[in-house]
């Protein structure tokens, strides 16, 4: 197993050094050049000069990548341009609050979308699998900003149970110590935020765990329909062993795999920053750091987010593949 995540970990590396690569040469491509194109508004001359010579764009290509991969690995992203501190503090602020709201959303679809695509598959042409199908075509259509306006206008404006939006009310004295408003509460406890804190996940969780819930409830009952029609299966059922024994050791089991895919295909993009959601339900996360980024021009925290949102996928696939080398061990050898 050691020998396989190692493998798998070198893989990596030159994903990363060719999205460096692109990275850079991007911001290099910028129109008027990385320092105009900073500056924005307040560009000049000798402003621009000043920045091209503390950024070092006055030397050679090579030496300037060489200089951005060292300062990357130094974990050294540049100032923002809108508030002046560290990009790395920046992320560090937010990603918890993004964190918290993607596993939210995952629990949600895992914990609904496995067991109804596997009840969808096994009463297939039924009633319930009718109405299984109909609702994830209808989760994957509707834009997740209109659902959630919807959702804030139907449990926040009209039932008032939830709040509409952040992710604590503003009169709420909480104590931060991690950064997640749930586990705060309980770590210290203050109970009360805590539950706060999860009154104010509800909407925004369910709204951005419609899509991965509706793609994981058709990739499970895909799975599980190719699985029963396999020799094995009736290899199984003809040797006596229960329906049970059958259903969770060869059927589940063995269906398992393309939904880990999607699993963790689903779990990056949450991750990477959900930025529909988190603007409609004022959820200062990656998501909000992202689109004020684009808004205000701010190349240095685009940068971050962008090799943040890389670094992301690489290793969620990797514990895809892990989670792979664990359900099939056959995997190992590949």
């Amino acid at each position: 197993m050691l020998r396989f995540i190692v493998r798998r970990l070198l893989q990596a590396i030159p994903t990363l050094f060719i999205l460096s690569l692109l990275i850079f040469a991007w911001f290099r491509a910028l129109p008027g050049g990385p320092a105009s194109a900073m500056l924005g508004e307040r560009a000049t001359p000798q402003r621009i000069a000043e920045l091209n010579e503390t950024m070092g764009l006055n030397d050679p290509i090579p030496v300037q990548y060489l200089k951005f991969l060292g300062r990357m690995l130094n974990g050294d992203f540049g100032t923002s341009t809108i508030t002046g501190d560290s990009v790395l503090t920046e992320i560090g602020r937010h990603f918890p609050a993004t964190i918290e709201l993607a596993f939210a959303a995952l629990f949600l679809a895992v914990a609904f979308g496995i067991p109804f695509g596997y009840l969808a598959a096994r009463y297939r042409g039924s009633l319930f699998d009718t109405g299984i199908v109909i609702s994830t075509l209808v989760g994957v259509a509707v834009p997740v900003f209109f659902l959630g306006f919807l959702l804030k206008y139907v449990f926040s404006t009209q039932l008032a149970w939830l709040p509409p939006s952040g992710r604590q009310d503003v009169d709420i004295d909480a104590t931060s110590v991690t950064g997640f408003a749930t586990l705060d509460g309980i770590l210290t406890g203050e109970f009360d935020a805590t539950l706060n804190a999860l009154e104010h996940l509800a909407l925004p969780a369910i709204a951005l765990a419609t899509i991965p819930f509706a793609v994981i409830v058709r990739i499970t009952r895909a799975s599980v329909l190719d699985v029963l029609n396999e020799d094995f299966i009736r290899t199984a059922e003809s040797k006596g062993l229960t329906a049970q024994v059958v259903r969770t050791r060869h059927v589940l089991r063995n269906a398992l795999l393309p939904v880990a895919t999607t699993i963790g295909l689903q779990t990056g993009l949450l991750l990477a920053g959900a930025v529909l959601t988190e603007k409609v339900f004022v959820w200062r996360g990656l998501g909000f750091l992202l689109a004020q980024g684009i808004e205000q021009r701010d190349y240095p925290r685009l940068q971050a987010l962008i090799l943040l949102a890389a670094v992301v996928y690489v290793v969620v696939n990797l514990l895809v593949d892990i989670s792979y080398a664990i359900i099939d061990p056959r995997v190992r050898v590949s």
